[in-house]
């Protein structure tokens, strides 16, 4: 994978978020951070890859998420040949 976007920008904001412990909290700096409809599609997102892992199929994915297939195939893309982060994310939800 290039590192090339991992720049001092996105790593101080990933810094950042890592600060946040408190799910309130969470709340407060992505609203702050993001519009609604940012919010709204990465919560999508996020939706689509604990379905993937489920292993429900994409149409259902798309239907209940508003997502198009093509997203839903690149977000599954990522989560299978991606950096690790939504494996990481999946594990920590699970404890």
């Amino acid at each position: 994978m290039t590192q090339n976007w991992k720049t001092p920008k996105i790593k101080r904001l990933s810094k950042a978020l890592a600060s946040v412990t408190d799910e309130k909290d969470m709340l407060l700096l992505v609203r702050d951070l993001c519009t609604l409809e940012e919010i709204t599609e990465m919560a999508n997102r996020w939706e689509a890859v604990q379905m993937i892992e489920k292993g429900n199929p994409y149409r259902e994915i798309a239907e209940k998420t508003g997502m198009s297939t093509t997203t839903i195939t690149r977000i599954a893309h990522w989560l299978k040949h991606g950096e690790g982060g939504y494996a990481k994310a999946l594990s920590k939800r699970k404890k």
